[in-house]
């Protein structure tokens, strides 16, 4: 199976669809044996780019039921984005042509709670880990004067962030959305459920989007 040529939409679609099955308990697996794996010796054609937490339990394949070569995965704790980040979203559009980004957050992000603690007054995170926090804190102050405080709210506003910076910081990004050719969208995922939520949407229509968010309430549904 081939998901070439999809628009930024159906990409979003076919991953939803995936996360109805994952939560629904009858994921189908797809594209994961030998003969896939010889398919893709070839060269790769993945639709979509997922950047996400390094959170063990948010593996994009598994959650969204993918298989090999289909999603062009970048993980930083707390979904972070530097250099290295940037380059590889941009070579995922720019070169790999994913038509659709995922900013992929969920709850009990121990990222987002390391920020909230460092805001608190708690001491602050030894070695690297202090640098994660520090770009995770601008999320929890701006919900934070905005009179958002809980662990939803937090990550929501982190997610939404995310994807601000993405477009902020990469012009190719930027302008293979205003193109049309590109969305971006930003998805929580919920540990317990098992079910994905959009969160915020650009360069996808917005009537589109509003089935979307529809279709992700509805994922635990018989």
């Amino acid at each position: 199976m081939t998901f070439s040529g999809l628009s930024p939409a159906e990409a979003l679609d076919v991953l939803l669809e995936g996360n109805r099955r994952f939560v629904r308990g009858v994921p189908l697996h797809p594209n994961q044996d030998a003969v896939r794996r010889s398919e893709l010796t070839a060269g790769q054609e993945p639709f979509a780019v997922v950047l996400g937490c390094s959170d063990s339990r948010l593996a994009a394949e598994i959650i969204f039921d993918q298989g090999l070569g289909e999603l062009f995965v970048v993980r930083t704790a707390g979904h972070v984005v530097g250099p290295e980040v940037l380059g590889s979203v941009e070579y995922g559009t720019n070169v790999l042509n994913c038509r659709l980004v995922v900013v992929l957050g969920h709850d009990s992000c121990g990222a987002v709670a390391a920020a909230r603690a460092a805001v608190a007054g708690e001491p602050p995170a030894p070695g690297y880990v202090r640098d994660i926090v520090e770009r995770v804190t601008p999320s929890v102050l701006a919900a934070q004067a905005a009179g958002l405080h809980s662990d939803s709210d937090m990550i929501d506003t982190h997610i939404r962030h995310t994807v601000d910076l993405l477009l902020d910081r990469s012009r190719v990004l930027a302008e293979q959305v205003a193109d049309n050719h590109v969305g971006v969208v930003g998805l929580a995922y919920h540990l317990a459920e098992g079910k994905a939520r959009l969160v915020t949407s650009r360069g996808i229509p917005a009537a589109t989007a509003a089935d979307t968010s529809t279709h992700t309430r509805e994922l635990t549904e018989p």
